[in-house]
């Protein structure tokens, strides 16, 4: 069988020290249809996501794309070059952040930077990651930042 077609795409434990940084090749578009299918799925009333009208009298002047799928997509560039098939659970999310707005149309792209790593003290066979994820739109600027703690498979003996 061809080793590269059974080894997982993310990384193991052991590939994953303190000081790396993943400039993760995924971009992704966000679309009016994006922001207005993912606030009605979650139930999010706010009207500077849905109500144009009302969104051109804000500061903002149009509509901001809903913050809790910027989030998502932050973490979700991250999973191919990161956590498929390594990934044993998520741990949480802490220290989240947005610096600036997203709209219809900004295309973002991430890096994930590994701050913490250590062996679980009760899971011989994983350990403990916890990553800065960023995220950019296309002018470079800092759109969402959260810190991520994963539950990681160690490299097989």
């Amino acid at each position: 069988m061809n080793e590269d077609l059974e080894r997982p795409q993310g990384r193991w434990f052991e590939e994953l020290p303190v000081g790396t940084v993943i400039r993760h090749r995924t971009r992704r578009t966000v679309t009016e249809s994006d922001n207005i299918l993912f606030t009605t799925l979650t139930m999010n009333p706010q009207p500077l996501h849905l109500d144009f009208e009302f969104a051109a009298q804000s500061e903002f002047g149009k509509p901001l794309f809903n913050s809790m799928m910027t989030l998502a997509l932050l973490v979700g560039l991250s999973v191919h070059e990161l956590s498929v098939g390594t990934l044993v659970a998520n741990l949480g999310l802490t220290d989240v952040i947005f610096p600036k707005p997203v709209f219809h149309g900004d295309t973002i792209h991430a890096e994930s930077e590994v701050i913490g790593a250590r062996e679980s003290r009760s899971r011989p066979a994983q350990g403990v990651v916890t990553v800065e994820h960023r995220a950019f739109n296309q002018h470079g600027d800092l759109v969402a930042q959260c810190r991520r703690t994963m539950l990681m498979q160690r490299r097989p003996a």
